[in-house]
């Protein structure tokens, strides 16, 4: 009941993914919940043999995203500012091939509102450092919705 309640809140396309992969394994694309339970059984095979774990999350698909990063810095006192973004849409197999700063052609208010949704990322649970916070920026429409995918707790070069 609980996985078929995940499934309904996610929709498809969606992600099976390895909470314990990266890079691209432990990873599989569902378009239709015919697909769903091989899926779900291939990934979780995957990620025990690769990881040692086969706990998985499921992530909504976004056919043709951009791959956000944004630069934040916090402090001991309180304050937590984001610098710059940069773009990492361009990849192969998961993998960063190229990465442009500024992000070209994103518009002023969504790079704002991003800025400001990776300090509250980092301000929730109380970080103090420099990261990166990613998300993913939906391009279906022009509203652009854009979800958070992770943090990473250093600067990425």
């Amino acid at each position: 009941r609980l996985l078929h309640e995940a499934v309904t809140n996610v929709g498809f396309p969606l992600l099976i993914k390895a909470t314990m992969g990266g890079g691209g394994k432990g990873m599989r694309l569902v378009w239709s919940e015919s697909e769903f339970l091989p899926a779900l059984e291939s990934c979780r095979r995957e990620s025990q043999a690769a990881f040692g774990d086969q706990n998985v999350i499921l992530e909504k698909y976004l056919v043709h995203p951009r791959h956000i990063e944004i630069q934040i810095m916090a402090d001991t006192h309180g304050n937590t500012a984001y610098l710059h973004e940069r773009d990492c849409s361009l990849q192969r197999r998961h993998q960063k091939i190229i990465e442009e700063a500024p992000a070209s052609d994103l518009p002023t208010e969504k790079r704002k509102m991003m800025g400001e949704m990776a300090v509250k990322a980092a301000q929730a649970v109380g970080y103090i450092n420099a990261g990166t916070v990613e998300f993913l920026l939906d391009t279906k429409d022009d509203d652009g919705e854009f979800y958070f995918c992770e943090m990473n707790t250093r600067l990425q070069v």
